[in-house]
């Protein structure tokens, strides 16, 4: 189980090595900083104050150099710091896609805004971690080492310094707790703004045909008002504290100023140990500031972790098991007393090399028989088996190198139809020619294998889309493959020869299609008629026609 803090102490130790060396450029950088003050001050005093002119040159190349070695302290430092962010955030990111992506799901649920936020916005906030705490580490040098210098100067300035310090820190962190609080909620609300447009905007062509644009133009608007109202309180959140703790370290660095000069009037400093206690005392503006940005940081990213961590620790949905698939599948599948969904007390058997049509009465059933057989769920009771080895003991992800379930809104990915074609293949040899066959095994020979694909397959039609998702699955080749209504987006000639196709690209190979199309059912060995979540009739699919009304009604309706 992961959490928040988990996630923070991972990227962190992900990233030790330039963080190690950005923290010491970026210590430099301050203790040179620090140090500036410090240096005129002693000019002044053994230079300015006796007119001695080589004294003074010898510290303006004093100054010169630490000025030099501050600001490439400053470059490197922030590149290696930066570096480290990046490379941390793109691990996370890895870690968050394979497990969105792990075969045992579970991970998937979410709305796609969701996972989105949480893939871009919430791991860039913890890689940004690492830069925090680059930065806090120089501005906590930069005080220690004002504050010893000051107590150098003056005992009772650098006891004010080395006082006031942790007391603002712990000020600063206080004030950043509604920060927290409120930037978690900021980014629940945008996520679910952003999975909602996302929705809104594939399903754009249905809500224009059953004239809904209004309803879902109110229902986005109320939704992204939600989002708006969330981001305003934490940026009210924010500026609240950056607002208090700029107010407390002005009055902090006020005390130091004014004490400064109390003791300048008493005689305890000389005019150049007073410009050096002034100069350190708008020093520590700098660090001060920047610990605020520290805490700021850290309020964000352990929000944002805390999301990370919940997606990462979600349980799959179907556990690995420990028994590996048979080597040489055959492809016979068989249920026996399955409950799950729709399903009810389910039996039922298919032959190795079966071509198997399965008609639901019920869509529920049909789709809950399409996720038991891809092992997407495992059956509240019974079980499935594929060569006699049940399928909840075996890992997810080896079971579907032999059982391919192309379901029926598969999405086709950006690149050209030959790409996504072939993205199911192992090998290379024989690719032209694997997608070539399949193209016209699934009625798409008419688009060109080079045709560009944008993003889910927009560029394509419905029609185009469905028949170039039933070519990747058939190029697979998988010895079992289960096809769920394959065909509802194109006419009627064209499935007819989609399902010449498939029975001949699939011959000797078992093939389950959980469909209503009387052109695909008429091509099967026999067909599965569900009724009630169970196998009310069992025939070729002209006997079933002619004798039981009820399947009649299903694929002819």
């Amino acid at each position: 189980m992961h959490t928040g803090r988990d996630v923070l102490l991972r990227t962190v130790a992900s990233q030790w090595r330039r963080l190690a060396g950005g923290s010491l450029l970026g210590a430099g950088h301050q203790a040179g900083e620090a140090l500036v003050p410090v240096l005129i001050g002693v000019a002044i005093d053994q230079a300015v104050a006796g007119g001695d002119w080589g004294r003074l040159l010898l510290w303006l190349a004093v100054l010169a150099a630490v000025y030099v070695g501050l600001s490439f302290s400053y470059r490197f430092g922030a590149r290696a710091g930066e570096r480290a962010a990046e490379e941390a955030a793109h691990e996370l990111r890895t870690a968050v896609v394979a497990r969105v992506l792990h075969p045992g799901g579970g991970a998937e649920d979410r709305l796609p805004g969701a996972l989105t936020g949480i893939a871009t916005e919430d791991v860039r906030r913890v890689g940004a971690v690492l830069m925090a705490v680059l930065a806090g580490v120089a501005a906590l040098t930069g005080l220690v080492v004002a504050g010893v210098l000051l107590l150098s100067t003056s005992v009772q300035l650098g006891l004010i310094v080395l006082a006031g310090t942790p007391a603002l820190l712990w000020l600063g962190h206080l004030v950043s707790k509604p920060l927290e609080r409120r930037s978690a909620v900021e980014q629940e609300h945008a996520a679910r703004a952003s999975g909602m447009a996302a929705d809104l905007v594939t399903g754009l062509r249905v809500l224009k045909g059953i004239g809904a644009e209004r309803a879902a133009v109110e229902r986005y608007r109320r939704t992204s008002r939600d989002s708006l109202a969330a981001t305003l309180r934490a940026a009210r959140a924010e500026a609240v504290q950056n607002g208090v703790v700029l107010a407390l370290t002005g009055a902090f660095i006020a005390l130091i100023a004014l004490a400064g000069g109390y003791f300048a009037t008493a005689g305890d400093l000389t005019l150049g140990q007073l410009v050096s206690a002034v100069g350190l005392a708008l020093f520590l503006q700098g660090p001060l500031q920047l610990l605020a940005y520290v805490n700021a940081d850290f309020a964000q990213a352990r929000a944002s972790a805390a999301r990370v961590a919940a997606l990462l620790s979600a349980p799959p949905a179907v556990p690995a098991g420990d028994r590996e698939p048979p080597r040489d599948v055959a492809g016979a599948l068989r249920l026996r007393s399955v409950t799950y969904g729709r399903l009810r007390d389910l039996d039922l058997d298919i032959a190795a090399g079966e071509l198997v049509g399965v008609a639901a009465t019920d869509p529920a059933a049909a789709a809950s028989l399409v996720r038991c057989l891809g092992r997407q769920a495992d059956p509240e009771e019974g079980t499935v088996e594929l060569d006699g080895v049940p399928l909840r003991d075996l890992d997810p992800g080896r079971l579907r190198e032999a059982v391919l379930v192309a379901e029926h809104d598969a999405v086709l990915f950006e690149g050209t139809v030959a790409e996504n074609v072939a993205a199911g293949q192992a090998g290379t040899g024989q690719a032209a020619a694997v997608v070539t066959e399949a193209l016209e095994a699934a009625g798409a020979g008419d688009i060109p294998p080079g045709a560009p694909v944008s993003e889910r397959g927009g560029s394509l039609s419905g029609g185009q889309r469905q028949r170039v998702a039933l070519a990747r699955a058939l190029a697979a080749a998988r010895p079992v493959l289960v096809l769920h209504d394959p065909t509802t987006a194109v006419d009627a000639v064209t499935e007819t020869r989609i399902a010449d196709g498939i029975s001949r690209l699939r011959r000797d190979r078992t093939t389950v299609l959980v469909t209503t199309s009387p052109a695909l059912l008429a091509v099967t060995d026999r067909v599965l008629l569900l009724d009630e979540g169970r196998v009310a009739d069992e025939a070729p699919h002209a006997d079933l026609l002619r004798r039981n009304p009820g399947y009649r009604a299903a694929v002819l309706a």
